[in-house]
């Protein structure tokens, strides 16, 4: 299955350009597969874009960042800092 390239992704808390987002090579989510990651979608309504339950899908990401033990600092449990970037793509 190939990706379709967007001109910007979420990477490291901000939308950066596509060519930006770079992880490193000794990373150890790279060698060991140590990430956690939610498929949220975006899809258009009558009245605007509409995320498909945002809420769960975010707390499902950091219920995973715990498991992990990863620091999930409070800035990035906002629910809502994803949503008016999402329309970077469009």
């Amino acid at each position: 299955m190939t990706t379709k390239k967007a001109d910007y992704i979420w990477f490291n808390g901000e939308m950066v350009p596509w060519g930006e987002a770079k992880v490193h090579v000794m990373s150890h989510a790279l060698h060991y597969g140590t990430s956690v990651f939610e498929g949220i979608r975006c899809y258009d309504s009558h009245k605007g874009p509409v995320v498909f339950r945002h809420r769960e899908h975010m707390q499902r990401l950091h219920d995973s960042a715990k498991i992990y033990r990863f620091p999930v600092s409070p800035e990035r449990r906002r629910t809502d800092g994803s949503l008016p970037r999402s329309h970077s793509n469009q």
